[in-house]
């Protein structure tokens, strides 16, 4: 992996990740492909879109379709037919999420499986071996997110196991790192002082990149800038940085404003799926019944293909029929918008222009 600056506006910064033959360019958002799709759209669309870097998850991957099929198919890029890049997510947000099937030992998470009931341990070692059968090129340590609210006491604990386990899941990376690039995962809750000594000791690894974990798990909005700026002032500048979760506008702008430069989030396809779009002017409800004869298309400003042959009618009509074909295209759509909004963030800090490009968008998505 190799990351490169090519442009900076104060701490916000624009540039290059190469991984393996795959050149993304950050600051990049990264669609959730959880079972090895993006739900609703297929990699021939993700790939015209323009997108080169999604997510697959570690936990689901490893019960679905198991890590023996995905080993035995030479891993995720052949398994799922995508030429380009791939990070995997560790599991720890599953133990977060699906905590009431969750144990949490020193020695790693206990998943009661969501499926069947079965029981697995996500160890450093089996978490490492796991994405290693997978073969995503950017992968993610077993960590302790913890939940909101949490004391200061379970803050400490979730701290001390996702840095002890990050130190064993780097161990166990270097037997064999092949073409893959762990990330360390920060912690710490809304704790300013936590978050930066979590920061601290995950650079102290020397790793190639660092994710920020544990935001938009249910805290108020006020507390994502000063919790996640804690963070970012301890991570290496020259390391690529990233935040685990986050997908509205106003955080991705506020996050690239710190100096950010990866995010991802299942907002704009699940979003999609239930008939809200993103446009220049604000978010649209497709099922609002004052669109029921509309002839314009989503968005009068949006290039992308269902814009510029679809009719918000028509459209609408295909999600009140649950008709598949309803799902697919808001999905093109949202994942376009997305796309093109981070295109031009990076167009705007390359010509210093970040913070108008900033209040543009942050005075229509924050727009009671």
């Amino acid at each position: 992996m190799k990351f490169e600056i090519a442009a900076t506006d104060g701490a916000v910064r624009a540039g290059t990740l190469q991984l393996r033959e795959t050149t993304v360019e950050t600051p990049v958002f990264m669609p959730v492909g959880t079972q090895a799709t993006v739900k609703a759209i297929s990699q021939e669309d993700l790939e015209e879109i323009g997108y080169r870097l999604i997510l697959g998850n570690t936990y689901h991957l490893y019960l679905r379709p198991g890590r023996e099929t995905m080993r035995l198919a030479g891993g995720i890029h052949k398994f799922m037919s995508w030429p380009h890049a791939v990070l995997t997510d560790s599991g720890g947000y599953q133990a977060f999420s699906l905590s009431d099937n969750v144990k949490l030992l020193d020695t790693g998470v206990v998943f009661r499986s969501h499926l069947d009931g079965s029981e697995h341990i996500f160890s450093p070692e089996h978490t490492i071996a796991i994405e290693r059968d997978i073969g995503s090129d950017i992968i993610m340590p077993i960590d302790d997110c913890a939940p909101y609210p949490a004391d200061h006491k379970r803050l400490k604990e979730s701290l001390a196991r996702t840095h002890r386990w990050l130190a064993e899941c780097k161990e166990h990376w270097l037997r064999d790192p092949r073409h893959q690039n762990l990330f360390g995962i920060v912690q710490g809750g809304v704790n300013t002082l936590l978050r930066a000594d979590s920061a601290k000791a995950c650079a102290d690894l020397d790793l190639p990149g660092y994710a920020v974990g544990g935001l938009s798990v249910g805290e108020p909005l006020e507390y994502y800038a000063p919790s996640l700026a804690a963070a970012i002032e301890h991570l290496p500048k020259e390391k690529p940085r990233y935040v685990m979760g986050v997908g509205t506008i106003p955080e991705l702008l506020n996050g690239v404003a710190l100096g950010v430069d990866m995010f991802d989030c299942v907002l704009p396809t699940r979003n999609a799926r239930n008939g809200q779009v993103f446009t220049s002017s604000g978010k649209i409800n497709l099922r609002n019944l004052k669109h029921a004869q509309s002839e314009s298309p989503i968005d009068s400003e949006c290039q992308c293909r269902v814009c510029k042959k679809y009719s918000l009618g028509y459209i609408r009509h295909l999600h009140k029929q649950k008709e598949i074909l309803g799902l697919m295209l808001s999905t093109y759509h949202n994942l376009f918008f997305m796309h093109q909004f981070m295109r031009q963030m990076r167009e705007a800090i390359a010509a210093g222009e970040f913070e108008r490009y900033r209040a543009h968008w942050l005075a229509i998505f924050e727009a009671p």
